[in-house]
């Protein structure tokens, strides 16, 4: 092998390894101040949440629907531990649905209006619901699961992070 060649190889390796090691680092979650339906100011992510749950959901959505019971009882379970979980509404969602819905189900946790639709576009263009963003205790992004989630996976999760 010439010395040419073995340089080449040898850069190669290195932008491989360079591009998966930004592959497998986490993502940070955007900073965008966003404001509860209640008019509180809130965080996307706080350095006192061992474990945030963001849920983009719409009140016509099916999957939604049928999955805020459990992201209900999941909060209840561990908010103690240091769970949050903001619910996020997608801009075409009407306010007065929201506001109806939430208060209807009695949910625990934020509920943000996504009026402009910026906190969509800042997780990489969210459109279908429901999508969650699993966030671990350190701001970093672990997983984006579109569809319903599984709360048998989920509940194993937080059981891991919220325990150690």
């Amino acid at each position: 092998m010439t010395k040419k060649s073995l340089w080449l190889l040898l850069v190669l390796l290195t932008l491989l390894v360079l591009i998966f090691l930004s592959l497998a680092t986490n993502k940070k979650v955007p900073e965008i101040p966003v404001t509860s339906i209640t008019g509180k100011a809130i965080k996307l992510y706080e350095e006192k949440n061992n474990f945030t749950i963001i849920n983009f959901w719409a009140t016509d959505c099916p999957g939604c629907i049928k999955e805020m019971p459990g992201l209900v009882a999941i909060y209840n379970q561990f908010r103690e531990q240091g769970l949050e979980i903001i619910a996020v509404s997608m801009s075409y969602d009407p306010p007065n649905q929201v506001l109806n819905f939430t208060q209807k189900n009695k949910i625990p946790f934020p509920v943000v209006l996504d009026v402009d639709g910026q906190i969509a576009r800042s997780f990489e263009q969210i459109r279908l619901t429901p999508t969650s963003i699993l966030i671990d205790k350190n701001g970093k992004i672990i997983d984006k699961v579109i569809g319903e989630l599984d709360f048998n996976k989920l509940n194993a999760l937080l059981k891991k992070h919220l325990d150690s």
